[in-house]
């Protein structure tokens, strides 16, 4: 080829044969900022703060984008982010190389569960047209006859709580956790995508859960949001497959990614946790990395040879290089520790220098070598 592919294989020093149950948590709008494990002094997430405390925990991942469908695209292929649309919400995106890839070679079931309806922001057709199962609470089949997968409807009887967005946090989970234990009697492991809702604009959420009323704000929002992690684990635990699951539990966006800058750095940092890997046990993850290096981070975790054409990399790999990769509709920046190369139309390019205590940049010379490596 011309000696540009990304297309690799992935071998451990070490290789395994284990195949633990994977449980993929991404969380609607969950910014680092928001969790008492992140500096947060207004306990509004106690079930993650605990969980943090015996988690890998990275605490200097940046998500790729501003919206859902762009944390989704980061996460299952692993790729840095393009001007435009997310490819999940693209044309002829069938047939791609995703994390379903390497599960699937490993012989897993891959499944993903949505409370609302997965037809918005065309999540099913991607999903399903790339190795999942669809769970989700739509109203029919959108899933073309040349897509192998099947697409469930979440009943009513399964929803206590719904509103514009779709059912519940405590609900969607309830959905999971019912067709895990199915997936366990089985005997075939599993990797279930939830893809959460209850931390979004209304703020509504089940009344007589948490302290704060709802639909007063995003604090409440948040605080329902973790009151659901917590039992979902509770309810996990009790599981005869509970002792061999990962969870790995991820934003997919922050809550506001609006600012003053040409894009406001500070508002692209999340919580990123993976949890029961017992070679990870409770760590911090301080090196710069992005949403793209989660799954290549759990699979060299698990000491798995697979093929990869993943641009992000196992951050633990003594030979990764420090970076993020960020980006809003038009414009996308490449961070390398404090220097930012910010890329836009009309071969644009702006260098400014990034400061994490005061939470701003400012302009700064041009860096050749360094707007290179971002193009």
């Amino acid at each position: 080829s011309n000696g540009l592919s990304i297309h690799r294989a992935v071998s451990s020093s070490n290789p395994s044969n284990e195949k633990p149950n994977v449980v993929f948590i991404l969380v609607e709008s969950l910014s680092a900022k928001f969790l008492g494990s992140y500096g947060n002094t207004e306990n509004l997430t106690p079930n993650l703060d605990k969980l943090a405390a015996k988690a890998c925990r990275f605490t200097n991942m940046f998500a790729t984008g501003t919206r859902t469908v762009r944390g989704m695209e980061a996460v299952t292929l692993c790729i840095s982010p393009t001007p435009g649309q997310s490819i999940v919400k693209r044309p002829k995106n069938a047939g791609l190389y995703t994390v379903s890839n390497v599960f699937k070679s490993k012989g897993y079931s891959c499944n993903f569960f949505y409370g609302g309806d997965g037809y918005f922001d065309n999540m099913d057709a991607y999903f399903g047209s790339n190795g999942f199962n669809i769970f989700d609470r739509g109203r029919g089949s959108i899933l073309s006859d040349d897509i192998k997968t099947t697409r469930t409807l979440i009943s009513d009887s399964q929803v206590t709580f719904e509103n514009a967005w779709g059912i519940c946090d405590e609900d969607i989970y309830n959905v999971m956790l019912e067709q895990a234990d199915k997936q366990y009697a089985s005997g075939k492991p599993f990797f279930n995508f939830v893809m959460t809702t209850s931390n979004h604009r209304p703020y509504t959420y089940p009344e007589g859960k948490i302290d704060i009323p709802s639909g007063s704000g995003r604090n409440g929002a948040v605080k329902y949001t973790d009151y659901a992690l917590g039992k979902l684990f509770e309810a996990a635990q009790k599981k005869p497959w509970f002792k061999n699951t990962v969870f790995v539990i991820v934003a997919d966006h922050c809550a506001s990614s609006a600012g003053k800058d040409e894009i406001d750095i500070v508002n692209y940092k999340i919580p990123a946790f993976i949890i029961g890997v017992e070679k990870l046990g409770q760590m911090e993850i301080s090196k710069q990395c992005s949403q793209i290096d989660v799954m290549p981070t759990l699979f060299g975790a698990l000491d798995w040879n697979y093929e990869s054409n993943f641009f992000g990399e196992d951050v633990l790999n003594p030979f990764y290089h420090e970076r993020a990769l960020v980006a809003t509709y038009r414009k996308l920046g490449f961070i390398k520790k404090d220097a930012v190369v910010i890329l836009s139309e009309q071969k644009s390019v702006n260098h400014y220098k990034w400061d994490n205590d005061k939470n701003t940049l400012t302009k700064a010379a041009k860096n050749p070598r360094l707007e290179r490596e971002a193009i």
